[in-house]
């Protein structure tokens, strides 16, 4: 399985991004039953989770995320999206997905996001 993110880049505060992670040599049913999830890691930080939906679209969310973000995915396409709106300096991070099946996590390479304020 491959994950490849897209989507990143340089937003002024208040702006929006929205981000796309799609999975590739992942047969749909493996796709559809994985967690997808979004993480970040700012410079001098711990990768944290943003946010996470399940293989029934329940959605979990970092409380820093404040109402923000919104996480969804399109099996069909194998895909998970992060729209991120009312974007802050404080998000500025390298976003990675994951995914997650059968305890197997899968990373991609992650996508720069930059809010200049």
């Amino acid at each position: 399985v491959q994950l490849q993110a897209s989507g990143g880049g340089l937003v002024q505060a208040g702006g929006s991004l929205r981000l796309s992670c799609k999975a590739s040599g992942s047969i749909l049913s493996v796709f559809s039953s994985s967690v997808m999830g979004w993480y970040r890691q700012a410079p001098g930080k711990q990768r944290e989770l943003v946010a996470n939906i399940t293989r029934d679209r329940t959605t979990n969310y970092a409380h820093f995320v404040k109402g923000r973000f919104t996480i969804s995915r399109d099996n069909a396409k194998r895909t998970a999206y992060l729209q991120m709106n009312s974007l802050e300096p404080d998000d500025t991070a390298v976003y990675y997905c994951n995914m997650n099946w059968a305890s197997s996590n899968y990373w991609g390479q992650g996508t720069l996001v930059t809010v200049s304020s």
